[in-house]
């Protein structure tokens, strides 16, 4: 028996599904993981649809692939793929790696505490995997720098009229709106369809109204919104969050366009640019935890450990610790006579 291609893949969650590849992928080009980001970008994006897109995938769902690292200090690299871009850094996919990576035994484990390195897009992620009977029960990461892009701007979205956000930086562009603004919208699963919706407008007017530049990281633009609002329960998180991701582009002549999949997980680049955002503001000091929640309920615990910069722009260092649970393994495999080589997607539950 062969295929065109054989993967080998454990699946896990936070919530939301992402997928490590840690095997059959050939080698990639590239001195660094961000070299081999771009080189698999433009030469091999196909690999990222496949994985992503049915049959293997659906909308809310994310993707690694483990490759060797570029630079000396790092344990191991990986290759972060979503729905319609290839980020710079995921937490929630950082801390599924380090527990495949140690769970499946990719990498020693040493309990009570395991600690290693890995190489992102963005550059080095420090790691430290509390460990517990063969078990990683909580991860915390060490992130790239974050920042504040816009404060308090007012931005005029189609059919919603005048809405104000934040944009962030946490390892991708946030735009950040207050759920307040639109009455009798609530961060809760039942009104998953109107939270794409309103998120996925706010994402495209703010595409075309806030610029936003990142000094390393040239024509990285806003790709992701966050709707934020009050904590279901103060005794366990600070704030509440709902991330929704594109799956497709959005057309304001389109209205089955304004859409997208909402992050299952408390998302740790969406904390770690919410934590920028209110710092900036003076609403949230240094090492102080900053509980947020997730959709589902569950919580990321960020903090803001120091200040820095990046070029000119004033920025802060976060760690976020959070839990990701394997839920699978398996091999995906790409049959010769299967037509569909870069999977397929419909209109009933795609943008």
């Amino acid at each position: 028996m062969g295929f065109k291609r054989s993967l080998n893949a454990v699946d896990t969650h936070s919530g939301i599904p992402m997928r490590v590849i840690t095997g059959g992928v050939p080698n990639i080009p590239g001195a660094s993981v961000l070299e081999k980001m771009h080189w698999l970008q433009q030469h091999d994006d196909g690999l990222r649809k496949l994985l992503l897109r049915e049959p293997r995938g659906y909308p809310a769902h994310c993707c690694n692939i483990l490759v060797p690292p570029g630079h000396p200090e790092a344990d191991a690299g990986y290759i972060i793929l979503e729905q319609i871009e290839y980020p710079m850094m995921s937490g929630g996919n950082t801390i599924s790696v380090a527990t495949v990576l140690l769970e499946m035994g990719l990498l020693p484990m040493q309990e009570p505490v395991t600690e290693l390195t890995l190489e992102a897009p963005a550059g080095l992620i420090q790691i430290t995997a509390q460990c517990q009977n063969g078990k990683v029960k909580t991860v915390t990461f060490k992130n790239v720098p974050a920042f504040a892009a816009h404060l308090d701007a007012v931005i005029d979205v189609p059919h919603l009229g005048k809405v104000t956000v934040d944009v962030g930086w946490g390892g991708m562009f946030y735009v950040i709106a207050d759920v307040r603004q639109f009455k009798g919208l609530q961060l809760i699963p039942e009104h998953g369809r109107e939270i794409t919706r309103i998120s996925a407008m706010i994402r495209q007017a703010a595409i075309e109204q806030l610029a936003v530049s990142h000094p390393d990281y040239p024509g990285v633009g806003i790709t992701i919104s966050q709707l934020s609002g009050p904590a279901d329960d103060v005794s366990r998180a600070d704030w509440k969050n709902a991330v929704t991701m594109a799956t497709g582009t959005l057309s304001w002549d389109d209205q089955s366009s304004w859409t997208g999949a909402i992050d299952r997980c408390p998302c740790g680049t969406g904390t770690c640019a919410k934590m920028a955002v209110l710092h900036a503001k003076g609403e949230l000091p240094l090492n102080q935890d900053f509980r947020h929640q997730g959709i589902l309920g569950t919580v990321y615990t960020g903090r803001l450990i120091e200040p820095t910069s990046i070029g000119d722009i004033p920025a802060v260092i976060p760690t976020i610790s959070g839990t990701s649970w394997i839920t699978a393994i398996s091999t995906l495999v790409l049959d010769y006579d299967d037509p569909f080589t870069e999977g397929f997607t419909l209109g009933d539950i795609w943008a």
